[in-house]
């Protein structure tokens, strides 16, 4: 069941039952979208929004984006939410408030079982848990190696804050998101998250900066819940021209030096061994992916 990481750097929240932000969703640029059915839903519409998904998926991703949904807690409102979900129009759920590995494979079964009445390949949902509890944090690499589907990990920073009674700063969560970053690569999965914060959707240069930054932490991609942040999410979470040409040379010079029996090489002005060669194959790789999710669009 398990498959390559997707191709991520920007995630775009729409709700689904807003026509107006579904129309468009697809314009958007965005590596996913995450068509949701929590917060953003009011508690007397879930019902019927959760009867929009299958048909907003299939427009969210018409231009070749990842489509996702976010789905509730509690699990009556879960099992639901799954059983609408699960369809070849959606790569995967978003877990909010997931507490435990067995609350993973419990919501797993589910979905196998969804699946399988579908007549679906087994494995096509990926699943991403949210880290948004002080229960779930010191189980976060139990929480992310629990399944197979799992293909992500997230921490929600304002539940986060509200269940530990802290405020939901850069500052405070600092500390649980390179937390989350180290559970996340340690099983495998995409960290999804920024450090910092930007007030203004529209200071683009500031999101990008917290993206870089981000990146720079360990984070894969980031969540926008406006569209004006897509492309500097892009930007910053893509690795640039000038970074892959490096590690294109890089690659290329230590490749060289192995055959003539060396175990580092210097390369633009500086020492490079196996962990600096390792990086850069994972920036080629990443850039690869990402052309690879482009030229599959088109």
């Amino acid at each position: 069941m398990n498959a390559a990481l997707p191709a991520w750097r920007s995630l775009l929240y729409v709700p689904v039952n807003v026509e107006a932000f579904v129309a468009k969703a697809h314009l958007r640029g965005a590596d996913a979208i995450i068509l949701d059915l929590e917060d953003s839903i009011a508690v007397a519409d879930k019902a019927a929004a959760r009867g929009l998904v299958r048909a907003a998926a299939a427009r969210v991703g018409a231009n070749g984006a990842d489509v996702l949904v976010r789905i509730n807690r509690p699990l009556s409102l879960a099992v639901a939410d799954i059983a609408a979900a699960v369809a070849p129009e959606v790569a995967g759920l978003l877990l909010p408030k997931i507490d435990s590995a067995s609350h993973v494979r419990l919501l797993a079964e589910l979905v196998d079982e969804c699946e399988a009445a579908a007549g679906m390949k087994p494995g096509h949902t990926r699943l991403i848990p949210m880290i948004e509890t002080a229960e779930a944090f010191p189980r976060m690499a139990e929480i992310a190696a629990a399944h197979p589907r799992n293909v992500a990990l997230s921490l929600g920073g304002e539940d986060f804050a509200l269940a530990t009674h802290s405020e939901p700063t850069p500052e405070v969560l600092l500390y649980p998101k390179q937390a989350l970053v180290i559970a996340a690569r340690g099983a495998g999965l995409l960290p999804i998250g920024l450090i910092g914060t930007v007030a203004d959707y529209k200071d683009v240069d500031g999101v990008r900066e917290v993206a870089r930054r981000s990146r720079r932490f360990g984070f894969a991609a980031g969540t926008g819940i406006h569209p004006g942040v897509v492309a500097a999410l892009n930007d910053g979470f893509g690795p640039s021209e000038d970074e892959v040409a490096s590690a294109r040379r890089i690659v290329a010079a230590f490749a060289a030096a192995e055959q003539a029996g060396r175990g580092s090489v210097e390369v633009d002005g500086r020492m490079v061994d196996i962990p600096v060669v390792e990086r850069a194959k994972a920036v080629i790789a990443r850039v690869e992916a990402l052309a690879a999710k482009a030229k599959d669009v088109i």
